[in-house]
């Protein structure tokens, strides 16, 4: 793990030629209420089995809640062999950033009967 990146500094670098591959650690059901613009989410008990998909990625950065288990993410990927990049944990999680939020698109179901009218 290269360190901790400050949410304005990350917001910047999301808005310029520079992005980094934003991997949001939560569960789905938490990634999809609201995650920053572009991320992807591997949950952290996927983590170990899907660094190859960002190992090419020249700068990776971390996001949690608090900023804590995402420490522990960025020091799992940076430790993969496959992984030569820089690796960031979002310095105090979701709860200090205060950039874009995206939700996810609500989902209808068509899995129940019609209403009559």
């Amino acid at each position: 793990m290269d360190g901790e990146i400050e949410p304005d500094r990350l917001n910047a670098k999301l808005d310029g030629d520079d992005e980094p591959v934003v991997i949001d650690i939560r569960n789905p059901p938490a990634f999809r209420q609201g995650h920053i613009p572009h991320s992807i989410n591997v949950p952290l008990s996927q983590l170990t089995g899907s660094v190859e998909s960002v190992a090419d990625a020249d700068h990776v950065v971390t996001v949690c809640p608090h900023g804590q288990a995402s420490v522990k993410a960025a020091r799992l990927i940076a430790a993969h062999e496959a992984f030569d990049g820089r690796v960031d944990s979002l310095k105090g999680g979701l709860t200090a950033w205060d950039g874009p939020i995206e939700a996810a698109a609500e989902q209808s179901s068509d899995d129940g009967p019609d209403a009559p009218f």
